[in-house]
């Protein structure tokens, strides 16, 4: 048989082709969690949208995207993972498209959610299609290939709208998903062969409500926050009732016979370390995205490409750490490298957290640089962690695990630095003196302060905007620094070694015993 091509029932499955469209359609919803934010400046300043709403446009996604993917990969393993696939990558298409002729902020938000449907649909689809339909000698080749193209989707994202950005309006990001989304879709309907789970277990509905309701609750009282009041009755209500249904689905999963998540698998040390790690990470990164994308083209006057070219030493960085890691840790032991990451990642943003209006560009690259070597450090043993602690049989449950614990995390990270930076915004923002109009319009968001001062040429609101902005940034910052510390504390006690025992972080084979 030639190489690359299987039979599979009576079709030839062509194994380049199936794994070149799915990580193409894995791209389209991995690139759109990052993409958006260079555009956001664009469509504060066409649609009015204020501070909250600009977070809601972004995280709607992301949030039903994390809350749904449990539910949405056990649908596609038992009812066919292409059909999942194509419906998934219609329905993006579909969604994108719309929103390209969407010009309220509250139906941006709307169609950014249902993207997320669609999305949630599409990501584990094609890392199951790859594991079930390539032969066990060509698997590993493959998964490499499609985490690789999960890692750097984000910041391929961010470059490719910049891009567009020099030459059309915000509204050509989504044309771009719609591009990609239906060259992913003829791909799929020609090379995907159809495979599914011949075991169909019963669907857990109930854990899966629980999900988004829990999440949703709580990230929506996150995020109107600083305009309710930190310490109103509605939000500290909101986030004590988010917490609750999350706890009812955690004690809903240790009843269920086949639950979306056994919470009993946290009971694995390096398991619950690598899923704590990963959302803190991811919590930390898309939240800074978020944020620095406003600073940089709103403060700085940068436009959405060289807004773009200025993260690039990020990944720089980043890529040749995440090669290093594995081999640190097979000197020194996974816990070493991997908390001196996460720590690293709280240096990095925590030089970032002092860029104000005159910053230099080296201050940026100051921060950058170790941020982005301490998430390649860091990423790599965590995501080992949750694989290699799990026996082949809940292999599927690892993936989908990792990719829950890098979706939720952005989305929280994303809620929490960016109510920060609302809320910084708006405490230190002195309209006072202002014609009401004005003043409203200047609380609302950085962009709209920043029109109001041209209009009326009052250059001292300008300044004093983007002062106050530079203040919620180093609260978001800041934010996201704590969480990177939180992770490295976590993981040097999750993996601290016991006395007399050999240290779990040291290597992670027999981790599945463990617990």
């Amino acid at each position: 048989m030639n190489r690359g091509l299987a039979e599979q029932g009576h079709k030839v499955v062509r194994h380049g082709a199936v794994l070149a469209v799915t990580c193409l359609a894995l791209a389209a919803v991995v690139s759109a969690m990052a993409s958006l934010n260079v555009a956001l400046p664009g469509i504060a300043r066409e649609t009015h949208a204020s501070q909250t709403q600009l977070s809601w446009i972004i995280d709607a996604y992301s949030l039903v995207f994390a809350a749904l993917l449990l539910l949405a990969a056990t649908l596609g393993d038992r009812f066919g993972r292409r059909r999942a696939l194509l419906s998934g990558l219609a329905l993006f298409a579909a969604g994108s498209v719309a929103a390209a002729f969407s010009s309220e902020p509250g139906v941006l938000i709307a169609l950014r959610a249902l993207l997320g449907v669609a999305a949630a649909f599409v990501m584990p689809a094609t890392l199951s299609t790859i594991t079930s339909t390539f032969p066990r000698e060509q698997r590993a080749s493959a998964v490499s290939i499609w985490a690789a193209v999960a890692g750097a989707s984000a910041i391929l994202g961010l470059l490719a709208s910049g891009a567009v950005l020099e030459a059309w309006s915000w509204r050509s990001v989504f044309w771009a998903n719609v591009v990609l989304a239906v060259v992913a879709f003829v791909g799929s309907y020609v090379f995907v062969p159809e495979s599914a789970e011949a075991d169909k277990q019963r669907v857990d509905t109930v854990g899966a409500t629980l999900t988004v309701v829990g999440l949703g609750i709580l990230v929506y009282s996150v995020i109107q926050a600083p305009e309710q009041g930190w310490a109103s009755a509605r939000t500290l209500i909101g986030i004590t009732v988010g917490f609750l249904v999350l706890a009812g689905f955690v004690v809903w999963e240790l009843r269920h016979p086949h639950p979306l998540l056994d919470p009993r698998l946290f009971r694995n040390k390096p398991f619950a370390a690598g899923t704590l790690s990963i959302t803190l990470q991811f919590f930390a990164f898309f939240g800074f995205i978020f944020v620095v994308m406003q600073y940089l083209q709103l403060v700085r006057g940068d436009s959405a490409l060289i807004a773009a070219l200025s993260v690039l030493p990020m990944p720089a960085a980043m890529i040749p750490s995440a090669r290093l890691s594995p081999k640190l840790a097979a000197r020194v032991g996974a816990r070493r490298p991997w908390i001196a990451g996460l720590i690293a990642v709280a240096i990095g943003l925590s030089v970032l957290a002092e860029l104000d209006k005159t910053s230099p560009y080296w201050l940026v690259v100051t921060g950058l640089i170790p941020l982005g070597a301490g998430m390649g450090l860091a990423m790599t043993p965590a995501t080992a962690a949750i694989t290699d602690a799990l026996p082949a049989r809940l292999q599927n449950v690892g993936s989908a695990v990792n990719d829950l614990s890098r979706e939720l995390g952005g989305a929280l990270g994303i809620a929490v630095l960016g109510s920060a930076l609302n809320a910084g915004y708006r405490n230190t923002l002195d309209t006072e003196g202002l014609p009401a109009h004005v003043a409203e319009a200047a609380r609302s968001s950085l962009a709209a302060a920043n029109i109001a001062g041209a209009r009326t040429g009052d250059i001292a609101l300008v300044n004093q905007a983007r002062d106050a902005f530079a203040f919620g940034l180093h609260l978001a910052l800041v934010t996201g620094a704590g969480a990177a510390v939180l992770g490295a504390a976590s993981v040097a006690f999750l993996l601290r070694r016991s006395p007399g025992a050999r240290d779990s972080a040291d290597g992670f084979d027999g981790a599945a015993t463990q617990g």
